[in-house]
């Protein structure tokens, strides 16, 4: 069985992130770098990491809450808690191979509450394919905010690092700037 490209986009994202705390120390991961930049890169690797636990969570039965996040503070201040929820993510995506990307999917709409929607019409219909894209998605939108950060710590990111797999092809395309003078 062939796995699926956008699980392995997915996991080179996961990848990074533990690159990334392997490189930083805990008060870079727990800490604002000052009042310049409130981004902190915890709160954001939470974020991400909690996205795609409820996405894990809910493959298996067919519905997924994103809303449903465990908002785990340890993981938010503690890098290497931060580590082993990623290596676990990398672990459980390995397993989610066996689901076909074309798994169809009810994905509960976010607040819900707030919308006033009723149960019924709380859930609208997905793939596991189209899950893969929206995590990509948001996992390099979260990215962006924590290159942020790095740079205000003075942390060397890559350059494509938070920059979307479009752009960055877009950028590839176009002419160096001595060609087009």
């Amino acid at each position: 069985m062939r796995t699926d490209p956008l699980l392995q986009l997915n996991r080179y994202w996961l990848s990074q992130a533990l690159d990334l705390l392997l490189r930083i120390d805990d008060r870079q991961y727990r800490d604002a770098p000052g009042p310049r930049c409130p981004h902190r890169i915890g709160p954001q690797m939470r974020h991400i990491i909690e996205f795609y636990e409820c996405f894990l969570d809910g493959l298996a039965r067919g519905s997924i809450d994103y809303d449903a996040r465990a908002r785990n503070r340890d993981v938010e201040i503690r890098r290497l808690a931060g580590v082993a929820a990623i290596e676990n993510l990398l672990a459980r995506l390995d397993a989610s191979a066996l689901y076909p990307s074309d798994s169809p999917l009810q994905v509960r709409l976010e607040d819900t509450e707030g919308l006033g929607l009723p149960e019924c019409n709380a859930y609208v219909a997905s793939s596991a394919r189209r899950e893969w894209m929206a995590l990509s998605s948001h996992t390099v939108h979260h990215f962006a905010l924590v290159a942020v950060a790095l740079d205000a710590w003075g942390i060397p990111a890559d350059p494509g690092f938070g920059v979307a797999p479009s752009t960055l092809a877009w950028r590839a395309r176009q002419p160096a700037a001595s060609e087009a003078a």
